[in-house]
């Protein structure tokens, strides 16, 4: 639901343009700018700045994020104008955090709107020459911290596009602080720039900071950003940056703002740590405080190939010899330099911390000169064959942490070169007694090397690319693993009493780290969970275990959600642009199940990472397989996965091609060019535009591949729908079968679809229409849904009527809205968003979600009529109790049995529902417009046995009524 809210608010953002009273594209009007401030005041400067601009211009960037319990969800939307009468290609790109992942990208240009799929990556295919045809992406080239998303589509003449895009990520805690970066880079001036930042958390918000923008200048003063407000309260926080067109020209003039960084840590208590529940998910933060610090014994491996030579291995030097007055008095060390030939500072041990030590090894920091190439394996053997010595001597300490860093700027030229063999290597090296914790400097690293060679000995890896501060990423990174406080750590849960957990062995615990864990609850009515937690510490094993009440963490849980929901809200409805207030509508719906996304993000992390260190052929492609589906289920654009985005077509004149028409099969409606496509279990909604021949650009490859998408028409939402004739289909997951019954009605009656009055206050009926069978067909009349009602009672009563022509929403005000309009209202009670001609989706509550199809005929046959398909979304806010003829299936099981042949006769299939035998064939039903078939097992005689009592007794006296359901299941 959250993007189909994005796609849908915006539009109402999006208003005609003025045609220019000047033909003459060189003569510009400054109120094409559509400036935040008086056209006077701004400065001559900025002014000859705007008027050379040829590329669109940006009139519009905003960005959302809201943080909730360290999970944060950004939102960015941008509006270029295209001021010229011929078309211009304009250019949306946005930096990203290197480890969030994109979950949903639109357009909106001419009024369409071209909404993004992911879609699973093509296995790759050899050619005649033995080489891939498809490369995948990051195999072995250089990755930044960031990423850039780049999509190129031209504008038409005087126009103007929207682009969306949404990512996530889970924040990872560093040196004792969350970090959050946002990229303001637009590369040109923006007339309404934008940053709203809400941090919501469970536990009370500390330690809040704005750096400076980081760009690389040095600030006079170590303060927040020009114009930055910070709104701080116990749990709640809430950081605004918006810069005008002259504020922003005094900070830079190309529109390299820079990164706009918040950091904070929140309130912690000794235990077990915050554990957190939401719809049969639960996530573990567990970061322990005032622990002893365990001793390390640390192997420091540096590269010293004549590559280094100059400002590699100055700021190298530099950071190394900081190290050495960080070192503790319990700890032990070495050097090891490698290019083409290894030195060893001292052979064969590793030394204590003295004062002596500490000169003597500053002396050989201080020799080490560049030279030669550079030999990898070697210098890795050498490294963990010094610590391994150590560690089965007599001076090793039971219960230290032992590592070794390795630094390099290169890819193996000396010795073995050969990835797979180097990996083989260290494992028989390291023989799973410590951990390689690996850097690569520059932009000529092996980075896939690097990774794989980290997360197959325990480890981690650090990118530190060519124009960085390497002496402060290198320092940086040294304290995040330079203080160990547990080992061998174990979380354990109530065995049966959770699946799917993330990882939950840890090697190391270092200081101000965090780790979390994520599972499903196989039992969500269990009263509580048991936790326990094992660990060394220094020269003692450390046991802490509680019982977790479920009940009540899931209540802590939804409190902490409404507190989120209500803050987005109220952030939403502050003054600011359509777009803006669009954003802060669709980001209220993330709360909803943001434990189960965090899941998800955690699961397709170590996915990868399992990936990565597979051995075989067979662990790779299971781990693939499992990579992909969460993929696509959460929508991420991961390395596995493309994003596939159809671009419109824009004539030789400027203008937009018309939108294409897809001729209807017999006895089908024609639906709109825009049909959606959602998946409401996900919480994700598509539309898409059916341009034949249209091509997309490509992001970076550290992103993804946009493709062009093929030319359909689909809807993708639950099959448990009443649409055409009309024909009922009802999925039955846990049973994984789908069954399908009609509905011979009479014109004018109204059926009860879903009815829940009386627990969840919802309420579903459709009124039927008829119209004359066509030629040939052994019915003398057919009926279609010509109005759907749904009706609610909490937190007061509202409705919303919808027909082929209009949407009737009665809430807090009565409005009516043409179907053909592209538009999205929010009631409080209920919501409508309507995709101009296509579809209209109607949410209560945010777990409850109904999609209802347009089907409209431009030039009718007699036979034809213009009608509604009804398909449920979101049926998680529906009760056990709900009945209607599709609402008493949601949480029912069925079973399949087949009658043994009697004589001739042969063997049949019947359906047991509620002890109930129901006689079936098999049949395939067309749903979604016609763009889908279903197999699915076909109940005759209006339903006979399979639904509770009689068809008659589904009969509403009026479109309104909430009354009693069958057999009184739904009385006021």
């Amino acid at each position: 639901m959250l993007l189909l809210l994005l796609v849908c608010a915006v539009p109402a953002a999006l208003a005609q343009l003025e045609e220019s009273q000047s033909e003459d594209e060189l003569d510009l009007d400054l109120a094409d700018f559509d400036l935040d401030i008086t056209p006077r005041r701004v400065p001559r400067q900025v002014k000859t700045l705007l008027s050379k601009e040829t590329k669109p211009h940006i009139q519009e960037l905003t960005i959302k994020t809201t943080i909730i319990s360290r999970y944060a969800f950004t939102a960015v939307y941008c509006a270029m104008l295209n001021r010229h009468s011929a078309a211009t290609e304009g250019v949306f790109h946005f930096q990203i955090p290197a480890d969030a992942y994109v979950s949903n990208f639109t357009m909106i240009i001419g009024g369409r709107v071209y909404q993004s799929e992911v879609r699973p990556k093509e296995k790759r295919v050899r050619q005649d020459n033995g080489k891939p045809k498809h490369k995948e992406s990051g195999d072995a080239s250089p990755q930044p911290e960031v990423e850039v998303f780049k999509m190129a589509v031209n504008i038409p003449g005087r126009n103007r596009a929207v682009f969306l895009l949404t990512y996530e990520e889970l924040l990872k805690r560093r040196l004792g602080r969350y970090e959050h970066v946002t990229s303001l880079r637009p590369l040109q001036l923006v007339s309404r720039l934008s940053l709203d930042v809400s941090i919501i958390d469970h536990s009370v918000i500390r330690d809040l900071e704005v750096l400076p923008l980081r760009n690389g200048k040095t600030p006079a003063k170590p303060e927040p950003p020009i114009t930055t407000a910070i709104k701080h309260e116990k749990n709640v926080c809430r950081i605004t940056f918006s810069p005008n067109i002259v504020q922003q020209a005094k900070i830079t003039t190309n529109g390299l703002l820079g990164d706009f960084v918040i950091r904070y840590d929140v309130q912690r208590d000794m235990g077990i740590g915050d554990i957190q529940v939401l719809n049969g998910h639960f996530v573990h933060y567990f970061a322990p405080k005032d622990l002893p610090v365990v001793p390390k014994n640390v192997v420091f491996v540096i590269d010293t190939s004549a590559s280094m030579l100059g400002t590699k291995i100055r700021q190298t030097k530099d950071t190394l010899l900081t190290i050495l007055k960080d070192l503790r008095p319990g700890d032990r060390f070495n050097f090891i330099s490698f290019s083409n030939r290894i030195k060893v500072w001292q052979p064969g041990r590793l030394v204590p911390v003295t004062p002596l030590n500490i000169r003597d090894a500053k002396k050989f920091i201080y020799m080490l000169v560049p030279t030669g190439g550079t030999n990898i394996d070697s210098a890795i053997q050498t490294g963990a064959s010094v610590l391994r010595d150590y560690l089965s001597g007599p001076d090793a300490s039971p219960n230290s942490v032992s590592l070794v860093i390795f630094l390099t700027d290169g890819r193996p030229t000396v010795g073995q070169t050969l990835s797979t063999a180097i990996l083989g290597n260290a494992r028989s090296a390291v023989q799973e007694k410590f951990c390689i914790f690996t850097i690569g400097l520059g932009n000529d690293v092996d980075y896939r090397l690097l990774e794989r060679m980290a997360l197959e000995n325990c480890g981690m890896m650090r990118r530190i690319h060519e124009e960085a501060d390497a002496s402060a990423m290198l320092k940086g990174f040294y304290d995040e693993i330079g203080t160990p406080l547990l080992s061998d750590i174990r979380i354990n849960y109530t065995e049966d009493s959770v699946q799917y957990v993330t990882q939950h062995l840890f090697t190391n615990y270092f200081n101000g780290s965090e780790i979390v864990i994520a599972g499903k609850l196989t039992n969500q009515s269990a009263e509580s969970l048991h936790v326990q937690v094992t660990a060394s510490n220094n020269d003692k094993s450390i046991i802490l275990e509680t019982d977790v009440p479920l009940r009540h963490r899931q209540k802590e849980t939804e409190k902490h959600v409404k507190e989120a929901t209500a803050a987005m809200a109220a952030g939403a409805k502050a003054p600011g642009s359509g777009g803006a207030q669009g954003l802060g509508v669709a980001l209220g719906s993330i709360a909803e199940d943001f434990v189960e996304r965090v899941w998800g993000f955690l699961s397709v992390k170590e996915g990868l990472r399992s990936r990565l260190r597979s051995q075989t052929s067979k662990d790779r492609e299971d781990h693939t397989h499992q990579v992909t589906n969460l993929s696509l289920t959460y929508h991420f654009l991961t390395p596995l996965t493309n994003l596939v985005v159809e671009k419109p077509e824009v004539l030789e004149d400027g203008s937009m091609a018309p939108a294409p028409t897809v001729k209807p099969a017999s006895g089908e409606a024609v639906s709109s060019a825009n049909d959606l496509q959602s998946d409401f279990e996900d919480g994700n909604s598509q539309l898409s535009d059916t341009k034949p021949g249209s091509r997309a650009s490509s992001p970076s490859n550290t992103i993804g591949k946009v493709e062009k998408r093929p030319a359909k028409k689909s809807i993708t939402v639950s099959k448990t729908s009443a649409d055409g004739d009309p024909h009922f289909v009802v999925e039955f997951p846990l049973s994984k079968l789908t069954v399908c019954f009609n509905i011979n009605g009479e014109p004018g009656h109204v059926l009860r679809l879903v009815s829940d009055h009386k627990y969840s206050g919802v309420t579903a009926n459709g009124k039927l229409i008829g119209a004359p069978a066509p030629p040939g067909s052994h019915k003398q009349q057919r009926t279609y849904f010509s109005t759907i009602i749904i009706v609610v009672d909490r937190p007061r009563r509202a409705y919303i009527e919808v027909t082929p022509k209009k949407v009737i929403l009665d809430g807090r005000d009565r409005m009516v809205l043409p179907c053909s309009s592209t538009v999205a209202v929010d009631s409080g009670a209920l919501s409508v968003s309507i995709v101009g001609n296509a579809n209209v989706t109607v949410t209560v509550g945010g777990n409850v979600s109904f999609v209802i199809l347009l089907h409209q005929y431009k030039n009718p046959a007699p036979y034809q009529r213009d009608h509604l398909g009804f398909y449920i979304g979101n049926s998680k806010g529906l009760s056990h109790n709900c009945h209607g003829l599709l609402g008493q299936f949601l949480y029912e099981e069925v079973g399949l049995a087949e009658l043994p042949a009697e004589g001739d006769v042969k063997p049949s299939q019947v359906l047991k529902v509620k002890g109930r035998s129901v006689p079936v064939v098999q049949k395939s039903r067309r749903i979604y417009s016609g763009t889908q078939s279903v197999d699915c097992w076909f109940a005759r005689n209006n339903a006979a046995k399979l639904i509770d009592g009689q068809y008659e007794d589904y009969l509403a006296p009026h479109m309104f009524d909430t009354g009693d359901g069958p057999h009184g299941t739904n009385s006021m």
